[in-house]
């Protein structure tokens, strides 16, 4: 008997007691859209409504049983209802695999940017930033971090709207200052204090990953391409924002992977100077850097970057609809 996780049962009772869900059946696979170390995913459709879905078919093994980043995503997933966090429509578990139905996008912010490779229009940088701080803001308040932001990660549907997805890393915070694994995030989006060892942190973790996406909108590149290792990440980071000191971050020296004079001393430049794009867009700078800080305490909030005279620009009907479209980019 394959080790299903109690957890399973709890999410899965909830779903619709109608034959038509629930069942493996319901769903037609139509081509593989990528693999992984646990699961696969499959472009699909439902035989119920005949729209296109995403099948995460998550392999159990007998004697692992479901993998606890299966358990997280859907339980989180399954009380987030918002126009930029994808939806999961249902949960099917049989003895040999958990799948999990998340409505169809069609690509993802990586994708695209690919297809713009000098950056993308202003426009559409900001309409996408907004919708990202717009999910995240929402996750916030409800005290769950993705920890894993990165362009993969952020789906565009057809109509222009951006969806956080992924969530195997996202963690419930229901504590203030809990400890977690800092094996989190791609390298370069992880921000310095991760890098460093914190296993402290908070909401301030994903902020590093939106500045370093908004820059990578702007520039068409990414912010840190880190090629070696961690050290290698973190000179990086240092030679645009300078060297922390203990006056400038309280408590780095006592972070596990710090090592006086390992890294190179660098002074802070200005942010047009490494991301000349950024000169070029009202309020820009001013927004990466509140983002992009080293000490976690200073980074701008979801919520609060959302107020920030950047977007004032941006027609009022977005800010007064709860769940809706945004205009398809350019």
């Amino acid at each position: 008997m394959n080790n299903l996780h109690p957890s399973i049962f709890l999410f899965s009772s909830s779903q619709p007691t109608s034959p038509k869900f629930g069942k493996a059946d319901s769903y037609e696979k139509l081509e593989k859209l990528g693999e992984g170390s646990y699961a696969t995913v499959y472009k699909g459709k439902s035989k119920v409504n005949g729209k296109l879905v995403a099948l995460k078919v998550i392999r159990l093994q007998e004697e692992e049983g479901t993998p606890f980043t299966a358990i997280r995503e859907a339980s989180l997933l399954k009380g987030l209802k918002h126009a930029n966090i994808v939806l999961l429509h249902d949960i099917i578990h049989t003895k040999e695999t958990l799948t999990l139905v998340f409505e169809y996008v069609h690509t993802d912010l990586c994708q695209y940017m690919d297809k713009h490779p000098v950056g993308l229009h202003p426009d559409n940088v900001k309409l996408f930033l907004f919708q990202m701080l717009r999910g995240l803001s929402y996750i916030h308040r409800r005290y769950i971090l993705h920890r894993d932001l990165k362009p993969q990660n952020l789906l565009i549907s057809d109509t222009g709207e951006l969806k956080l997805a992924d969530f195997g890393l996202a963690r419930a915070k229901s504590v203030p200052s809990h400890t977690y694994s800092n094996e989190v995030v791609t390298l370069w989006y992880r921000p310095p204090d991760v890098l460093l060892g914190s296993t402290d942190y908070s909401t301030c973790l994903d902020m590093w990953g939106v500045g370093c996406i908004f820059v990578e909108m702007i520039q068409g590149v990414a912010a840190f391409p880190g090629m070696k290792d961690i050290q290698d990440q973190l000179e990086r980071i240092f030679l645009v924002l300078g060297t922390p000191s203990e006056d400038m971050w309280p408590g780095i020296s006592s972070l596990p992977h710090f090592k006086p004079g390992r890294s190179v001393s660098c002074v802070s430049l200005s942010y047009c100077v490494c991301v000349f794009r950024l000169g070029y867009v009202d309020h820009a700078e001013d927004l990466a850097s509140k983002f992009l800080q080293c000490f976690p305490k200073n980074r701008l909030s979801a919520q609060t970057a959302l107020n920030h005279e950047y977007f004032s620009d941006l027609p009022p009907r977005l800010w007064e609809l709860q769940d809706s479209r945004y205009h398809h980019p350019h």
